[in-house]
């Protein structure tokens, strides 16, 4: 898909913790009698790493494997619950740069579910690493904890260019941008205006937006009219899982991570260590996994054949355990019937695939400067259990200077100063907002008095200067604030 490869094509296998030795080994052995090229370099991660002490559940050897090869098939690994270590798939993901999450949703023959007959054929594109999931958190107050949603520029391009080439590579007609940009109007507002400039590139394949809770509900009612779906990491998370309960569950679920250097393919389900060993785990997720990881590798013809291969099987009545009707088998015998039936065709046809060329972006190819910038003020956010309209007296009597004036005072975005007092419950954190008197008296120096100032009457824990771009101001207004 990318063309970085190393000529070698040796792929860093991570087998994974739980069913995911038996289904990776299972899914290997596959990929090569459907006469794939390539070598192996076995390497850990996950609950062998914890056992040794690495918290983020990767070890170094692991790192550099993964930098020389440049492709990972990795088995599902365990998470530590609760404090300790991070998790192992975080840290290869947010390590390597792996923005761009692709979650297919196909329905396969012989998989029932609530929309069987449908023909629901669909891919989320999830960016990866940004997000709510960037995992900046912080306790503003004992009661109040706060997490920063960072979307940047240069983010939300890369993935809007990852969902077009991915549409182009396999001949898909239609690319939905889906966000939440009527309410988190800078960044949801960010990321659809990047989606829409990086859309113009593209003519051929038809581009629109939709909200992101209409496009849940649309998934559930129509899943057949979508074809490709992009979307914020925690947006992705959400309708990525939702996808997949449409055509059968997670163990149909295959999954690849894309950077500009590295790409990793997993099945996105649990390790199951109920099962492990049993010989009743379900492989599919994983094979199709690693029908993405041919592709990338441009074994189209082996992908390809293991693909049919598999549909046939499932065509035939052939499954695993956990799937209702009669024709169950073990993993085993499950990954041998798919190996009898590779050169043979099922009813359902395989799209063409063609390389995937994606454009790489850097920031100082999306980033913009504004014609003017101006600094307008700033929010202080303090604690205190008090009435706002105490709060605004005692506040505005510690000023000692008119370079600020309070403007607004708001509890959980919405404004509870000044005006009628509110009916909302109020916690023990507001927002106070400060317009600069006279932008000229804007400082670094008087900024800091007036923090000094408020500090003497409150505890303040955090800070946002507000600033305007060609006299459009670049901050949110508090619910009912003028």
């Amino acid at each position: 898909m990318i063309n970085n490869l190393n000529s070698k094509r040796t792929v860093t296998v991570i087998e994974g913790d739980g069913v995911g030795p038996e289904i990776t080994s299972l899914t290997i052995d596959l990929m090569r009698a459907s006469g794939a090229m390539f070598d192996v370099e076995l390497a850990e991660a996950g609950e062998v790493a914890f056992t040794k002490g690495i918290a983020g559940g990767v070890p170094q050897d692991t790192l550099d494997s993964v930098s020389r090869n440049k492709v990972v098939l990795k088995g599902p690994l365990a998470t530590p619950i609760g404090e300790g270590g991070k998790s192992a798939n975080v840290t290869l993901r947010k390590t390597f740069e792996m923005f761009a999450n692709i979650r297919p949703a196909r329905e396969l023959p012989g998989i029932p579910s609530p929309f069987s007959g449908r023909g629901i054929d669909l891919v989320i594109i999830r960016e990866n690493v940004e997000d709510l999931y960037a995992g900046i958190e912080h306790m503003q107050t004992p009661n109040v904890a706060q997490c920063l949603k960072l979307i940047s520029r240069v983010g939300s391009a890369r993935i809007a260019e990852a969902a077009f080439a991915f549409a182009l590579s396999q001949g898909r007609s239609s690319v939905v941008v889906a966000t939440k940009a009527n309410i988190m109007k800078l960044t949801e507002g960010l990321f659809k205006s990047e989606f829409e400039r990086i859309a113009k590139g593209y003519p051929n394949i038809e581009s629109s937006h939709i909200l992101i809770d209409n496009c849940a509900h649309q998934l559930v009612m129509k899943p057949e009219d979508f074809d490709v779906i992009v979307t914020t990491n925690m947006n992705g998370d959400i309708l990525s899982d939702l996808a997949s309960g449409l055509v059968g569950g997670l163990g149909f679920s295959p999954s690849a991570n894309l950077g500009y250097e590295v790409a990793m393919f997993e099945a996105v389900h649990g390790t199951a260590p109920d099962i492990a060993g049993k010989n009743k785990a379900n492989p599919t997720a994983m094979i199709l996994s690693g029908v993405m990881l041919l592709r990338h590798i441009e074994e189209f013809t082996a992908a390809d054949k293991l693909e049919q291969a598999l549909l046939l099987t499932l065509e035939d009545g052939i499954h695993t355990f956990d799937v209702p009707g009669t024709g169950a088998v073990g993993t085993l015998e499950f990954s041998e019937a798919i190996k009898l039936r590779l050169g043979s065709l099922s009813s359902y046809p395989t799209k063409t695939h063609s390389p995937l060329a994606m454009k790489k972006l850097w920031p100082e190819d999306v980033d913009v400067t504004p014609p003017s910038r101006s600094k307008d003020g700033l929010d202080v956010l303090i604690e205190t259990n008090e009435e706002a309209q105490v709060v605004a007296q005692k506040i505005q009597a510690a000023l000692r200077d008119d370079n600020f004036r309070l403007t607004m005072i708001s509890n959980r975005g919405t404004r509870v100063w000044p005006g009628a007092p509110s009916n909302a419950t109020q916690v023990d954190h507001y927002r106070c907002r400060f317009l600069a008197t006279k932008k000229s008296r804007w400082s670094d120096e008087t900024v800091s008095r007036l923090l000094a100032q408020i500090g003497g009457v409150y505890r303040w824990m955090h800070i946002e200067k507000l600033e305007s771009y060609h006299d459009k101001p670049q901050y949110s207004k508090a619910q009912g604030e003028d």
